[in-house]
């Protein structure tokens, strides 16, 4: 195994919210790792604790499982946020509640990370169901400055793995519904830090017809936000770019 006689411990960000029928799944998926030295930090964000028993079972599988408790729905950008601040380790990875990652993920990305002094890695995923049915695959390519990803975002978060120099430059997920995500990666290659593929398949991202992400309004307000917001782009531009990331979108 990689980790044998290494020292990097790698943190695993899990934001909670409904997703009781996948979450033991996913951690599972953390827990059978071939590298095993990690934490996972899960952030419970549902003001119903209906769930939280389920969840206390679960943070009982393993001493390196860590539970924090939102005392109000925060949403899942705000609940990585809280979660990176809290971690201890040397790199940071993030899974979301209901996708499953392959054996040897971690061990294969931090591997190439380190051989190639990468700050911020992703790599291709598979999409699958709620059945663990195979939809399609999204292939990994490298960003180097913003106009490579402002079309499109195509990063799959529970593939990325950064540094925990990414905390010294005080970057954040943006306080969004959905999209949350990319205004991390554009801020990133903002600051001229390229992010960089692994082309190897190495996660599953399940695609939920109840999906918050499935919201096409709300992606679509989010999108102009991006754009808007924080990219501090005019009324025109904004929409145009929502238009491109929409037409992407579409594409896929």
């Amino acid at each position: 195994m990689y980790n044998k006689g290494t020292k990097d411990l790698i943190s695993v960000v899990i934001p909670y919210y409904k997703k009781k029928n996948f979450i033991e799944e996913t951690i599972k998926s953390v827990l059978y790792q071939t590298y095993q030295n990690f934490e996972i930090i899960i952030v419970y964000d549902d003001p119903d604790d209906h769930d939280l028993p389920h969840l206390n079972k679960i943070k009982n599988f393993d001493k390196r499982i860590n539970l924090i408790i939102n005392r109000k729905n925060m949403g899942a950008g705000k609940s990585r946020n809280i979660a990176i601040d809290y971690s201890k380790g040397n790199f940071i990875a993030f899974l979301d509640s209901d996708d499953i990652w392959k054996k040897s993920k971690l061990e294969n990305q931090i591997k190439f990370m380190k051989q190639n002094s990468i700050i911020v890695c992703h790599t291709s995923y598979e999409i699958i169901n709620k059945n663990k049915k195979l939809v399609s695959t999204r292939k990994a390519r490298n960003f180097y400055v913003v106009n490579d990803l402002l079309k499109s975002c195509d990063i799959g978060l529970s593939t990325v793995i950064i540094s925990k120099k990414i905390k010294e430059l005080n970057l954040q997920f943006a306080n969004l519904k959905t999209k949350e995500d990319f205004v991390l990666w554009l801020s990133i290659l903002k600051k001229n830090i390229p992010i960089i593929a692994y082309d190897k398949t190495l996660s599953c991202w399940r695609k939920l017809d109840n999906s918050l992400s499935t919201s096409v309004i709300q992606k679509l307000l989010d999108a102009y936000k991006v754009y808007n917001k924080y990219m501090n782009f005019n009324i025109i531009k904004s929409l145009y770019y929502v238009l491109c990331l929409s037409i992407n979108f579409l594409k896929k």
